[in-house]
């Protein structure tokens, strides 16, 4: 019995059953936010949700089964137990709230599709090296905002009349969403050479900040890569080698039978 429900549980097409879910969910959660819909088809949407939430409760009582102390040790299962919790919670009279987190069940298609979850992983393990960057970033910032505030302050209160307004402004300088024509020229137009707090701004900040956080993250799924490609040359030897064994065993068997056929031969 255990072994016929943890074959099933990781069966490919218990896998792919609870991903169409998921997308199918995902479709619908969508749909509800149109008000002609609800009116239509909520009723549907309704009983639908509640077949989600009821395949996702089975989904996990079997996977605690099966892996017992070990589902909840592997963080990704305990994600899943989490957004299976808050789906069952009524969002009765002060839990409103976990109507809106209901959408993170959708995040379950990170932990069921291997590709992203690899992703994800990459992500978080680069954190510690992001955290170094985010850091020297907001040292930039802080400098830069201190600076436009005392810079331009008087004459454009709306983009730098506080140090938060300076960072907001700065922070979208960075993205170079209307930087130019919508920051930068009208305050060149007062200040000839501000241009010379904004390139080297821009050019510290968007080009060499925001390329070090992509290169961390491009070296994160190199090492990744790197050790997935280890692992599967690692089981291809260790499968070689055990086939090795066989066909010395195999020969040493064959072995024994020719002289057992020779001795039975010998004696007629």
């Amino acid at each position: 019995m255990y072994q016929r429900i943890k074959s099933f549980v990781e069966s490919s097409f218990f896998t792919k059953l609870i991903i169409y879910l998921i997308v199918l969910n995902g479709i619908t959660m969508g749909l509800e936010t149109s008000k002609s819909f609800i009116e239509s088809f909520g009723t549907y949407s309704s009983i639908f949700n509640k077949i989600v939430i009821s395949v996702f409760t089975i989904e996990i009582i079997l996977r605690i089964y099966v892996y017992r102390v070990s589902f909840f040790k592997d963080s990704w299962s305990l994600f899943d137990f989490f957004v299976v919790t808050i789906s069952l919670i009524p969002a009765s009279q002060g839990f409103e709230i976990l109507r809106v987190l209901r959408v993170l069940r959708l995040f379950r298609l990170i932990t069921a599709v291997p590709q992203m979850r690899k992703i994800v992983t990459a992500l978080i393990s680069v954190i510690p090296g992001m955290l170094s960057v985010i850091g020297l970033m907001t040292l930039f910032f802080y400098i830069f905002a201190i600076m436009a505030t005392q810079l331009f302050a008087e004459k454009f209160p709306e983009w730098f009349g506080t140090l938060g307004e300076s960072f907001y402004t700065l922070f979208q300088i960075m993205t170079l969403e209307s930087w130019s024509m919508g920051i930068v020229r009208p305050v060149m137009e007062i200040y000839p050479y501000s241009w010379l707090f904004f390139v080297p701004f821009i050019f510290i900040v968007t080009f060499v900040m925001i390329n070090l956080v992509v290169a961390i993250i491009v070296d994160a799924m190199a090492i990744l890569n790197k050790e997935e490609e280890k692992n599967i040359i690692g089981e291809i030897q260790d499968h070689d080698n055990n086939l090795n064994k066989e066909i010395v065993e195999l020969r040493k068997d064959m072995n024994e039978i020719k002289l057992i056929l020779k001795e039975f031969i010998d004696k007629k």
